[in-house]
């Protein structure tokens, strides 16, 4: 398969259907609408949901059944970046080489746009297809609260804040990052797996490789913090050193953190190794999270 058409091909089907979620709203206010498309619409990879959709294909699933579970999987994202760039959490000025959303609106107008997005979310996977189970619609809901509630990306922000200026572990790094940035990618896994139809087996395995990537892609993402090219970062390196925030390069190294996040990427190719050639771009976006360079 060529990897860059597979998730350009995705990434336009996705795109395709946030426009039609954030549509010109005369009953909202304009000022709001805009400062949620400008979270959405800000640049992206579109990795999360385009894990959905693959998770899915991998079980036999019809990708267009799990399109609003992966575009919820994005709402969400977008939210808790929102949230992130806040100046009572990381006070980020930029955000993919543009100004963050309380930089263009202001910090209540963000605030209120992140909380827009989040329950847009919850009503775009609750309005799932017809052609899906009730029951696969419950449980996928209840599968993305955990993710971003005090168990997942809450709680990991939380640590993640506590942590700033002390000395700190590896495994309370882990914890960190397994929280604040695994969650919710083990979770886009994990619920394209049940819109999907996959067994129980299939969905418990699709969950490991969730939680081996998440990890992965959060030790990557510390690394191209700590070592990458701010150009092509969009955003300010190292300012997560200045913090002294809990990072893998602050605890372990540079060439340790390397090797966790091949570690983990190989943990989760061998997670696979059960399913057949339809969760071939499961593999390849595992190896992608770790060669990645933004």
């Amino acid at each position: 398969m060529n990897l860059d058409e597979y998730l350009n091909q995705r990434l336009r089907l996705i795109d395709e259907a946030l426009e039609n979620l954030l549509p010109d709203a005369p009953d909202q206010p304009g000022r709001l609408r805009e400062a949620m498309r400008y979270g959405v619409f800000s640049g992206g990879k579109r990795i999360r949901p385009i894990l959905t959709l693959a998770a899915a294909a991998a079980v036999g699933g019809n990708i267009n059944d799990a399109l609003p579970a992966a575009c919820a999987i994005e709402l969400i994202h977008a939210f808790s970046l929102i949230h992130d760039d806040l100046p009572c959490m990381d006070d980020d000025d930029l955000r993919r080489g543009k100004p963050t959303s309380h930089k263009v609106f202001g910090e209540a107008t963000a605030l209120l746009a992140a909380d827009g997005l989040f329950a847009l979310a919850f009503d775009t996977l609750a309005h799932a297809p017809e052609s899906v189970p009730d029951g696969a619609v419950l449980e996928a809901v209840r599968i993305l609260a955990g993710a971003t509630g005090p168990a997942g990306m809450v709680g990991g922000q939380v640590l993640d804040l506590e942590a700033e200026g002390k000395d700190v572990t590896v495994a309370d790094v882990e914890r960190i990052h397994r929280g604040k940035t695994g969650a919710l990618i083990e979770a886009a896994a994990l619920i394209g797996g049940i819109i999907g139809g996959g067994d129980k087996a299939q969905i418990e395995t699709l969950g490991r490789y969730g939680r081996a990537i998440g990890l992965a892609f959060q030790i990557v993402d510390d690394l191209l913090e700590s070592v990458g090219d701010e150009e092509k970062l969009g955003k300010s390196a190292q300012s997560d050193l200045k913090r002294r925030k809990a990072t893998y390069p602050a605890v372990a190294g540079v060439e340790e953190s390397a090797r966790a996040a091949e570690r983990h990427c190989q943990q989760a190719a061998q997670e696979l190794s059960s399913f057949e050639e339809s969760a071939e771009p499961l593999r390849r976006i595992a190896r992608l999270i770790v060669e990645r360079e933004v």
